[in-house]
Formats: C-alpha cells, structure tokens, sequence
C-alpha cells in the first residue's frame, strides 16, 4: 500500500504514451477504420515520412559525431593558446534552440535577404545566388550546428579520463600522431559518441520548429497535420506510435553505448596512473585546432546571434515591444510553476527511492522518468486522446475543458516532458548523501517526514535548485506542446517566435528569440563551470 500513490504518479506521468499505445488498433466497430486509416497512410504520406526523417537522421546523425568529436578531440588531447576558452565556446550552440538558428539563416540567406541582395547587386545578376536554405540540406545544417555539443560532452568526458596517457604510451611504443589517433583515441570515444549522437538524433525526431517552418514532411509534422488540419485522431496516434518505436530504438542504442562507455572507462582506469600532458601545438597546427573548434562556434551560434540582432538594430519600431512583457510574463509563470512541481515530484520519487530500493520501485521511478525520450508531439496526442475519450463518455463533467483550455493540461505536458530531468539532478544530489546520517536520524527519533525535511533537504538544496533551472529552461524553449497546449491568450516567447516567423515577421520575431537565447545562455554557463572544476 506504501508503494501505491508512487504508482499512481508514475501513471500520470505515463498516460500520455499509455493511452496512445491503447489508441493505435481501437478494438470494436473502430477497429476496421484504423486499419483502413494505416492502409491508406502506407500507400500515400507514411512512406515519405519514413524516408524523410530516416535520412534526416542519418545526416544530422553523421554531421554532429564530426562536428562534436573533432571538437573533443582538440581540446582534450591538443594544447594550445586559447584551449581553456575554446572549452565552454564550444557549449555556447546550447544556448540556441533549433528553431531560432533556423529563423536567423532563413532571415539572413534567403532570396528577400540582405546577403543575397548584396551579391545581386554587386554581380549584377539575376535569380537566386545560393540554395534554398529552407529545404533537407538545410536542416540538417542547422540540427547539426545547434546539436553537436551533445556529441561534444560526452566525447571530451570520455577522452578526459585516460585518453593523453594511452596516446602517450602509444608515442612512446612508436606509433605515428595518426595511427594513435585512429587506434587508440577514437576507439575509446566510441561509446561516448554513439551515446551522444543517439541523444542528437532523438532531439531532431522530436523538433517541430526547424522541420514545420522548412516544410519538411517529418512524423512530427505528420502528427500535427493529421491531428490539427485533418482532425483524425487515429492516424495521429498511430503516426505517433511509429515515432515512439523509433525513440525506442535510439535510447536502446544509447543505453548499450553508456554500458560500453563505463566498460572502456573502467578498463582504462586499470591502464596506469603515470601522468600525461596533451601533446602541444604552435603555429599551422594550432591554427588548425582554433579553426577546429571556433568554426561550429560561429555558425552555431555567433552568426546566428549577429542575424537576429541586425533587425534590432535596423528598425526598433517594428519589435512587438508593447507585447513582449506579455509574452514573457506567461513564459516564466508557466516555467516556475513547472519547474516547482517537478523538484517536488523529483523529491517524492526519488526520496521513496532511498527508502524501499527494492527492484518494484527503482523500476517505477524509471517509468515515470522516461518522459524526456518521448517527443512533444507524442506527448501531445496521448494527452489530448483520453481527453476526447472523457469528453465523449461524459460530456457534463467540466474535467476535459479544465485539462484543454486551462493551464492544466500544459503543465500535465511540461512534467511529462522534464521531470526526468529534476529526478536526475536530485537523484545525482543523494547520491553524496551517506546511507549512515539515515540511521543515525532513525536513531534519534526522526520520522519519514522528519528525515526529508531536517536531514535530506538542507543537503539537496543545491541539487534542487539546478533541478528548477533546468526545467525553467527547457521549458522556456518548449514549442511542439505549448503551441498546442497553452491556455487561450496566453501566448508563450517560444510560440510567438513560431507565429511571427511562420508568417514572414522575421524582424519581429528577433526579440523573441533573442530573450529565448538569453535564457538559454544560463544553464551553458553553470554547466561550463561545473566542467572546468571537475577537471582541474
């Protein structure tokens, strides 16, 4: 009975993906048009949708691990004039979501834009000067300079613990730079980098900001037509369910990296202890590596920041000054409350976790943290399904219209989302709390409660508080539920961005996008800190 409102919580939190699983194939009269739904998907959008995202993919997939590989590569096994600042540099694209990227190379490079009119008028030619930026090529473009450092992180900690001592070793047993490259670093980085990129393809089948606005015909984009334009219900669930079994099939890839990844590390603990310096550079070799590492910087988020200042200061009078607090105002509300009952709910799970580790809970817990892998658009339709099934089961209950005109039911969507992120980060906080300062309050008299509040709060402050931040942030940028979700009038920075760029408002748009990035500059900067610590 104890275990009972954890598995209630772990219930709600898992709805969304229940009731969508229950949806795909209704049972009854239902059943023989939801097989006539997918049949007539197979013959005409499902094979596009396969195709399209399958190859967006593999590219993103394949630009991000040379991209966040050479990037590690630089900075862990290279020393040279500016590495220590190259180190967080290259976290910087964090700060930007995709879709911002996206909207300030489409303002800057298309047709209408001020680089293409500058080269018409310098050549005096006609036509387009440069590809369509709005297009395949395009987005994988973006994904993989907004993206990398997902690949970047996990490398540069993989080739941190025992890369310069291996490479050493190998210097000595006579081995050219390029074979102790090829044998001996990237193979201990593997791992970590299939890890890294299985995170990087899953954020790209999850996006609809970069995929809707460059007319991409993704599942995402799939989802949301088929829910919003067709109102079909059936084939958004089981479009979703296609792209859930996809995100199923990445995080186990990335589970079996990160077991590979502990192997490697702990085999290379066992290399020795000797210490070894990173190899030093000077001269062309340098240049090298500062145009290594300062090339994704740039175009990941140094130019992207330049094109959407360039509105700012072109013409102020078109920013939606006047709305902006407005816009701002039901961001952060919507962030804080979110972020408040997600430490609360990480607390809970994660605090009757430390009480009863038997296997039951630990694998409760870890249903109701798997949230973070699902997509917003899957999230979405397995919140509004159940909804609809109220609405038709008892349409005098006020609860289907509380869940999808209030507050509620975006918030339901935001914790799906990202209580797998405060539940790491206080999970991460008790794990430094000793077993024995529990005994010893047991001992003392002090109750569950007591033993929360007087012992393991003061101790998970700080834990806490990076939980709330990061949730504030990642839902500060959320797009593919708020837009759908939000309250009526209640309009969120991260949607209006969409809205105005959609509809050509690129100017205007600037402010938005720029306070998101603003925004996202703060969890890059404690993160940058975090990791200049743990290495010295």
């Amino acid at each position: 009975m104890r275990s009972l409102p954890l598995l209630v919580l772990a219930l709600v939190l898992t709805l969304p993906v229940l009731a969508l699983l229950g949806a795909w194939l209704p049972v009854g009269p239902s059943g023989a048009q939801a097989l006539a739904i997918l049949r007539e998907m197979a013959a005409t959008v499902l094979p596009g949708y396969v195709w399209t995202t399958v190859w967006l993919g593999l590219l993103v997939a394949l630009g991000a691990a040379l991209v966040g590989t050479a990037g590690a590569v630089a900075v862990t096994l290279f020393d040279f004039r500016g590495r220590r600042q190259m180190e967080w540099l290259l976290l910087l694209p964090l700060a930007l979501p995709a879709y911002v990227t996206a909207y300030a190379y489409t303002d800057f490079l298309q047709f209408s834009g001020p680089l293409q009119g500058w080269l018409r008028e310098t050549l005096r030619l006609e036509g387009r000067m440069l590809p369509d930026i709005r297009s395949l090529g395009g987005a994988v473009w973006v994904f993989v300079f907004a993206l990398y450092p997902y690949v970047y992180l996990l490398a540069r900690t993989a080739l941190g613990e025992r890369a310069a001592q291996l490479m050493e070793a190998a210097r000595l047993l006579g081995a050219s730079p390029a074979r102790r490259m090829l044998q001996v670093a990237l193979p201990l980085a593997r791992p970590a980098v299939a890890a890294g990129v299985a995170l990087v393809v899953m954020e790209t089948l999850a996006d609809f900001g970069v995929t809707s606005y460059f007319g991409i015909q993704t599942f995402t984009v799939g989802i949301y037509k088929a829910w919003l334009s067709m109102d079909d219900r059936i084939a958004a669930a089981q479009l979703s369910t296609f792209l859930l079994l996809l995100v199923v099939v990445l995080l186990q890839l990335e589970h079996h990296a990160q077991r590979r990844m502990r192997f490697a590390a702990g085999a290379v603990n066992r290399a020795g202890s000797a210490e070894a310096q990173p190899q030093w550079l000077a001269g062309r070799r340098c240049a090298l590596a500062w145009l290594v590492c300062l090339a994704p910087v740039v175009l990941g988020f140094v130019l992207p920041m330049l094109f959407m200042l360039r509105p700012l200061a072109a013409d102020w009078s078109v920013l939606p000054w006047s709305r902006f607090l407005e816009w701002a105002g039901n961001s952060v509300r919507l962030s804080a409350i979110t972020a408040a009952l997600g430490v609360l709910i990480a607390l809970a799970l994660a605090y009757a976790v430390r009480r009863s580790p038997a296997a039951f809970t630990r694998q409760v817990v870890r249903l109701a943290g798997l949230g973070y892998a699902v997509p917003g658009a899957v999230i979405v339709v397995g919140i509004l399904l159940p909804v609809s099934w109220l609405q038709q089961a008892l349409p005098s209950w006020g609860l289907p219209a509380l869940i999808a005109t209030t507050a509620v039911g975006i918030v339901w969507a935001y914790l799906v989302r990202f209580c797998a992120v405060s539940l790491q980060a206080v999970q991460s906080g008790y794990t430094r709390i000793p077993a024995s300062l529990d005994d010893c309050a047991r001992m003392l008299g002090a109750g569950r409660w007591g033993l929360l509040t007087r012992v393991h709060w003061p101790l998970l402050r700080r834990s806490a508080a990076a939980a709330a931040l990061l949730v504030f942030v990642d839902v500060m940028k959320e797009l593919p539920a708020t837009i759908v979700l939000r309250p009526f009038n209640s309009d969120t920075l991260a949607v209006v961005a969409y809205q105005l760029a959609r509809d050509e408002r690129l100017g205007e748009a600037a402010l938005p996008s720029l306070a998101l990035a603003l925004v996202g500059l703060v969890p890059v900067i404690l993160l940058s800190r975090t990791l200049r610590s743990s290495g010295r």
